[in-house]
């Protein structure tokens, strides 16, 4: 998630163990400690565009990793904090390793997916409970921590880790009505999807972006929850099929291996963009849950050298009226009541 939340919730876990008058010392550890992971983002190369995607979530957010990444955080903060602070190493060391063990476990909770079980596994864990930003997730949790620091009240941090474990608890709940929608909405349609995945849109758990696959192509529809579901019809788009719609590139190329990587990172869910050549996209993520308009991709150019990489592009351009259609949504204006649409098929 954000490092905002991933600060404050990892915060609160150390600062929920904390005696009233290491309360604050606790949650500025656990605060630094909890964003630490993401430094993995630092690891990039600008001959290889794709080198971040693989490291990302990877092996600083590993659960093996855990104590060494608390200890490393120890090791610095001890130095520039903890000491000042008249802690032990051995309770700066717990509240850094309790700051950080949050990371990992909140990350896998989003959409993105996490490398929860490297080096075992290279399987990215997405449990799709909650958008990678969310304020109505994070705002309780840092109102929460900052009265436990002011009135040194760790009950506050305890009060903060019940807050996210409910709106998680509920994130997972509405996911699998969501889902339950997309089956029907498949099925009404007369498709026996080959898998099918319910992802929040941005900054809520109320619409739900569908994604299924068929033999040849991705639907993607959008799903209100809860009272008066609303279903919002999207778009499809056929599936990456190399030897038509790439037919010049060289399976033995560096830019096929880019492919295969995307592959990997994207679980499968790669097309190639219906309006711009060579161009293969992420269809996981759009601005709109019922679009197929990706925020990430691939460029593929032809007659380059066998080791060129191919082009990692971000478009992350939202049309004027974004939010305000995502809102409406969100408010359950538009689309079709769930009922009148499958019941009209």
């Amino acid at each position: 998630m954000d490092p905002l939340t991933q600060g404050v919730l990892g915060a609160a876990l150390p600062q929920a163990t904390a005696s009233r008058r290491d309360a604050v010392s606790a949650g500025i550890l656990g605060f630094l400690a909890g964003m630490a992971p993401d430094l993995d983002v630092l690891i990039r190369s600008t001959r290889d565009p794709l080198l971040f995607l693989e490291y990302h979530r990877q092996f600083t957010h590993a659960l093996v990793f855990i104590p060494i990444g608390g200890l490393l955080c120890a090791l610095v903060l001890h130095t520039l904090f903890g000491r000042r602070r008249q802690l032990t190493f051995s309770k700066t060391l717990l509240f850094c390793t309790l700051g950080y063990a949050t990371h990992a476990v909140l990350d896998a909770c989003t959409t993105y997916g996490t490398m929860l079980f490297w080096p075992f596994s290279d399987a990215r864990i997405a449990w799709n409970t909650v958008s990678v930003i969310d304020p109505v997730f994070t705002l309780p949790i840092l109102l929460l921590v900052l009265f436990a620091s002011l009135r040194r009240r760790p009950l506050l941090a305890r009060l903060a880790l019940v807050w996210a474990v409910a709106y998680l608890s509920l994130g997972l709940w509405n996911r699998n009505a969501a889902m339950e929608l997309g089956h029907s909405l498949a099925a009404s349609r007369g498709h026996s999807p080959v898998r099918l995945e319910a992802k929040p849109s941005f900054a809520n758990i109320l619409v739900w972006k569908i994604v299924y696959e068929t033999r040849d192509r991705f639907y993607v529809d959008a799903v209100r929850v809860g009272p008066g579901p609303r279903i919002f019809a999207g778009d499809s788009v056929a599936k990456l099929d190399i030897a038509r719609d790439l037919p010049w590139l060289d399976p033995d190329s560096q830019q096929a291996r880019d492919i295969e990587r995307f592959h990997w990172f994207s679980n499968g869910y790669i097309a190639p963009d219906p309006r711009v050549a060579n161009r293969v996209i992420d269809i996981r993520y759009s601005l709109l849950p019922n679009q197929v308009d990706a925020l990430w991709s691939i460029e593929l150019v032809p007659g380059v050298s066998p080791e060129q990489h191919a082009r990692y592009t971000t478009h992350r351009d939202p049309r004027e009226d974004s939010a305000a259609i995502l809102w409406a949504m969100m408010s359950g204006e538009g689309g079709l009541a769930a009922e009148q649409f499958l019941g009209g098929g």
